[in-house]
């Protein structure tokens, strides 16, 4: 019998324990399904496969173009024809019938290379499409971690004050003990009461905000808004980070300075796709044809006539004056390459400006982590000795409630602490590119 309990409570204990670690949504499952199922990556890698489908040869021109065609018509008319003795002849419903097909193959030998620097912005894009995919998957990866230690940040101080809770209804049932053996008056349970009753509105919101936040993250993992899970609360930092190595990482890998490198050599090509335009264009024309006529007149030298045969033509078109319109797209196109450099330099300055604001946002929250866990200690051992100066009757419960909030407070606002530190880290790590090559 014994055996038999001890089976079942030991099944009930590994059941338990495996339903919690099913619902334990670790980080790197977060990132794998924000990675599968995220509507707006799924997007960018589409616009991916738009931008490699361009930058295909099949897209370049370098290819020759082919096409068929082919037609046949019929036509009935009296005819009436007079011969050289002089004799006239007619004939009535003469029927002619008409038959063609012809392949014909065009290929540009030379349009002053504007082919050749097409396919080169397509290969640009293509690859600032890749760039792109990147940009969209590290700010949903932040935007991904913003949410997920909120529900992690909640998670905590939802437990943390169920123990204030608990705190408080022990108090609660001392005060009536006390109460009922003279020791105090009933303002001590008035106030256990209230204090309670407070507890409890902050443990009912907090655990609201909770499945409020869980929503938000399902949302961003795009799978079923109702879904349970619990956050790891444990957070790791990356060690060893320097503010001159995270600036040089950030000048070489920081993907808003690569996509605008992307823009300035594409503005460079399209220089040279206007200058084209004043050269001449060079191509080649081949046809296999095939023409057949049936004529069942009288009057006609052949009744039937097929012909086959093969032509081919060089041909050089050269616009010399198009009213203007290349000189016009050349100097627009130098313009936009010169707009493009000014938005490089601008795009320095500002990922300068954020990969040092970054670093100080970074080291101040390392730095008040420090503080409130210091904080936390202090108010943990206040709270410790309070708590046994009130069983003894040596302090109020005023100043045990205080002692218990600041208890609270500080806990709280360690574990703001704890997740605003690992924020900042992220969001340096994205500035500076390297945001997809750590472990979270």
């Amino acid at each position: 019998m014994m055996k038999s309990l001890y089976a079942l409570t030991l099944f009930f204990i590994v059941g338990l324990t495996a339903k919690a670690q099913d619902s334990l949504l670790t980080k790197e499952a977060a990132i794998d399904l924000v990675l599968e199922n995220n509507l707006s990556i799924k997007v960018a890698r589409n616009n991916r496969m738009v931008g490699s489908n361009n930058a295909s040869i099949l897209n370049s021109g370098y290819l020759p173009t082919v096409t068929a065609n082919g037609g046949g018509s019929i036509d009935k008319q009296n005819t009436e024809g007079k011969l050289a003795n002089g004799d006239t002849r007619t004939a009535d419903g003469v029927e002619t019938r008409r038959y063609n097909a012809a392949v014909n193959v065009n290929y540009t030998l030379f349009d002053g290379l504007g082919r050749y620097y097409n396919y080169k912005t397509f290969k640009e894009r293509s690859q600032q499409s890749e760039l792109q995919v990147r940009q969209t998957i590290e700010n949903t990866i932040l935007q991904l971690f913003s949410v997920y230690y909120e529900v992690a940040r909640l998670t905590e101080n939802t437990h943390n004050l169920e123990q204030a809770m608990a705190i408080s209804k022990d108090r609660l049932k001392r005060a009536k003990y006390q109460f009922e053996f003279g020791q105090n008056t009933g303002l001590d349970v008035l106030n256990a009461e209230v204090d309670i009753n407070t507890d409890s509105i902050n443990l009912l919101n907090s655990r609201q905000l909770l499945r409020n936040t869980m929503r938000d993250l399902n949302l961003i993992l795009n799978r079923d808004l109702t879904a349970k899970f619990e956050a790891d609360t444990t957070v790791n930092f990356v060690p060893g980070l320097q503010m001159e190595s995270m600036f040089n990482e950030a000048k070489m890998n920081n993907v808003r300075m690569q996509i605008v490198e992307k823009d300035i050599n594409i503005s460079n090509y399209n220089i040279k796709i206007a200058k084209s335009g004043f050269l001449p264009t060079i191509g080649l024309t081949g046809t296999y044809g095939w023409n057949e006529s049936n004529n069942n007149s009288p009057l006609a030298f052949l009744l039937q006539n097929t012909s086959t045969g093969l032509t081919g033509s060089v041909n050089l078109s050269w616009n010399l004056f198009d009213g203007g319109r290349t000189i016009t797209s050349a100097k627009n196109a130098k313009i936009n390459y010169e707009n493009q450099e000014l938005l490089k330099k601008q795009i320095e300055q500002e990922v300068e400006r954020d990969i040092r604001n970054a670093w100080d946002s970074y080291k101040n929250a390392l730095y008040v982590l420090e503080v409130q866990e210091k904080n936390l200690q202090t108010n943990q051992d206040n709270f410790n000795r309070t708590d046994e100066r009130y069983k003894l009757g040596r302090v109020t419960s005023i100043e045990f409630r205080q002692a218990q909030l600041n208890l609270l407070n500080a806990e709280l606002a360690k574990s703001q602490a704890k997740y605003n530190a690992k924020l900042a880290e992220l969001q340096m790590l994205q500035v500076s590119g390297q945001l997809l090559n750590v472990d979270f």
